[in-house]
């Protein structure tokens, strides 16, 4: 079994991470500079990244219990994972109170609609990071993150996107 400290560590780190972000998404930039060379290297935070977008689920569950696991085993994993739920699920039955009295109010859909663009900006800065950090693959990883690109705005599903990238990853990159 993993030290005490780590364990609290990382579920301080996944407590914080999502009482901080509004969104799986969103949670990656910050989850980047809290967990990359504390608890993963940069190259095991773009792999777990690649990972969770492939498999179902959350993707910042599954990111929570790659490197909770990464950093402290089974436990680590467990630990991240509930520093990881707690939050949005305490928060979420808050709101849902707060918002069913206050549903008719103007101000709220407002407010939900102020988020967008700010969400929408750190998304695209984080992207950039990943992107920066993904290894050395010159003009095949533009013309990747191109072809992804309009894959995408054609409404392929992102999933199989991210899949097929991986597998040309493997065919074009393998020594």
């Amino acid at each position: 079994m993993p030290h005490f400290d780590l364990l609290l560590e990382l579920f301080w780190t996944f407590l914080k991470v999502n009482l901080l972000s509004t969104s799986g998404p969103a949670s990656v930039g910050l989850l980047y500079h809290e967990a990359v060379g504390r608890f993963v290297t940069e190259q095991q935070f773009v792999q777990a990244v690649g990972f969770s977008s492939v498999l179902p689920g959350s993707d910042a569950l599954q990111l929570a219990m790659y490197i909770g696991y990464a950093a402290g085993g089974i436990w680590g994993g467990l630990v991240a994972l509930l520093g990881s739920i707690l939050p949005p699920t305490l928060i979420i039955l808050g709101v849902t109170m707060i918002l069913h009295r206050l549903r008719r109010e103007a101000w709220v859909s407002s407010f939900v609609e102020g988020l967008a663009p700010a969400i929408s900006v750190l998304m695209v800065f984080t992207a950039w990071k990943i992107f920066q950090k993904g290894g050395n693959t010159g003009w095949f990883g533009w013309s990747l993150g191109v072809a992804s690109l309009l894959a995408m705005w054609f409404k392929l599903p992102e999933r199989a996107v991210i899949l097929v990238a991986g597998v040309l990853g493997i065919v074009f990159l393998s020594p």
